[in-house]
This record gives C-alpha cells, structure tokens and sequence, in this order.
C-alpha cells in the first residue's frame, strides 16, 4: 500500500511538473479519477471498499487543491525568478528539499484518509498487490534493466533527453555529450534500485498482512505507514542509505551543469514553460476560491 499511497500523493506534482502546460488544468482536474484508476490497478477493491477509496481520494484532492496548491505556486515563482542566471548544485538541492518539503504534509494527509480504507481491505487485496508488484518489476527491468549494457545506457540517455528538452527545449550536441558522460560517470545502479525496491514491496505487503492478523488499531496503521513512507525517502538500509545520498548529491551537480550549458533561447523556453504552469495553477486556486464562494 506504500507505494500506492505515493501514487496519491505525487499525482498532482508528477503531472504539474512533467505535463504540458496547457493540459496543468485539464490533468488537475481529472485527477481523482487518475488516482482511482491508479489505486483499483493495485488492489482491486471489491464493491463494499470502493466508495470508501473513492471518497478518500476525493477529500486528498480537496484539501490539496486548498493547502497546498499556493506553495506550488510559491515554490514556481522561487525558481522562475532564478532560473535565468546561473545555478550552482547547491541551489538545486535547496529547490529539491523544498519540494519534498512541500509534498510531505500530502503523504500524512493520504495516510490519515486511506486507514480506514486500510481496515477494510483484506488478503484477497494482498494478494492482487503482490502480483501488481511483481508486474511492475517485470516492466522496470524491461526499461532499466537491459542484458545488453549498451542498450542499457541507450535507454539512460533518452529517457534524461527527454526530461531536459521537456523543460529546456531541442538540445544541441554539445549539450547531448555532457549527458552521455554524465550517465557514464552517474552512481545510478539499477540493480542495487531493484534489490532496494523488492524488498521494500515485501515489508510492505507484511506490515499489511499484520493488520488484519493482529486487529491493528487506526494509530497502528497510520504509525507503520508513515514508517513505510520515510524509508522509501530514507532507507532503514544505512548502506542504500548513503547510495541515496550519493545520488542525490549527483542529480544536484548534473542539473547545474545541464542548465549552466543552456543558451539564452533555451533558459527562455524554460522561463516561459514555468510562467505558464504558475498561470496555471493560480488559475485552479481563483476557480476554487469563486466554487467555494457560491456555495
């Protein structure tokens, strides 16, 4: 369920920062409907816990459409004002613990709304979420674990392409070659990710089937699955532990020097592109504000 929850938590932010702008709205909107399809693909409720789930949701995304779409807003206007000159790594991971900052209280809030939906489930859930885990492994490995190493660092290369043009636009070949010796030198090992990840999906599926063993409390529940939430972030493993900050410390120096590389018709792109997902969101906070007004 620990990842599901995620699922909840960082729809709005995952399709905010990586959709186009003009569809910021329309992906908003739609996403409740997103977070159920989501949710039901991981544990197949049955006709009793479906009204549950969907009204959980449909509260997570009313009190984040109030909390914490002004931080978004707040936190987009902090980097557009800064995103025209040059950045150091350091800045980068300011920004970077920021966000996470601003996501964490949707974590809580998606714990504290899905116990007790938590309570009605049961093994016949289980059991659809381990094969649901199982695959969503097989398709990551088919993405990021290739036999053939190079088709493996092919794969790196694109999807990163990708991100950066998302945000920069069409780069050019210098740019393309720092991020082909980036990958080259990147700590990213997917193997040690798999390991990681498979045995965080077993402590999870545990700490769920404890649940309705041992007649878990709501307090238990919401306890053990924050626990969940902060080792996925922070990893109880201290060897994976220091990977991940070894990590992070990488991405920081890799974007600085990725945006450092722009031209000034590439930072402009970028300007424009998060002009328009900040007009965007402040466009969601006065609907909301003039829904709320004609109640």
């Amino acid at each position: 369920m620990q990842p599901v929850l995620k699922r909840i938590a960082f729809t709005t932010t995952l399709l905010l920062l990586l959709s186009g702008c003009s569809m910021v709205r329309l992906s908003y909107d739609q996403g409740p409907r997103l977070a159920w399809w989501w949710l039901d693909g991981y544990v197949d409720f049955d006709r009793e816990q479906a009204p549950y789930a969907k009204q959980a949701i449909q509260q997570w995304f009313i009190w984040h459409r109030t909390a914490q779409l002004p931080e978004y807003v707040d936190w987009l206007a902090t980097v557009r004002g800064q995103i025209d000159s040059p950045l150091t790594s350091t800045q980068i991971c300011h920004w970077s613990n920021k966000l996470q900052n601003i996501i964490a209280p949707a974590f809580d809030q998606a714990v504290q709304l899905s116990t007790p939906v938590v309570l009605r489930l049961g093994e016949a859930q289980w059991q659809h979420l381990e094969q649901r885990y199982t695959k969503s492994n097989a398709e990551l490995r088919r993405d990021y674990l290739q036999p053939d190493l190079e088709d493996r660092r092919q794969a790196s290369i694109k999807r990163t392409v990708k991100r950066i043009e998302n945000l920069y636009g069409s780069i050019d070949k210098t740019q393309r070659h720092l991020i082909d010796t980036s990958i080259e030198a990147s700590p990213f090992n997917p193997e040690i990710w798999m390991i990681e990840r498979q045995r965080r999906q077993q402590e999870t599926l545990k700490v769920l089937r404890q649940f309705a063993s041992e007649s878990a409390t709501p307090e238990q529940i919401i306890s053990s699955l924050k626990n969940l939430i902060e080792h996925t972030h922070r990893s109880d493993d201290p060897d994976y532990r220091a990977y991940q900050l070894k990590l992070s410390e990488y991405t920081c120096d890799f974007i600085a020097r990725m945006h450092n590389s722009a031209t000034p018709l590439q930072r402009l792109h970028a300007l424009d592109k998060l002009k328009k997902w900040e007009t965007d969101l402040r466009a969601l906070m006065v609907a909301d504000r003039m829904h709320t007004a004609l109640e």
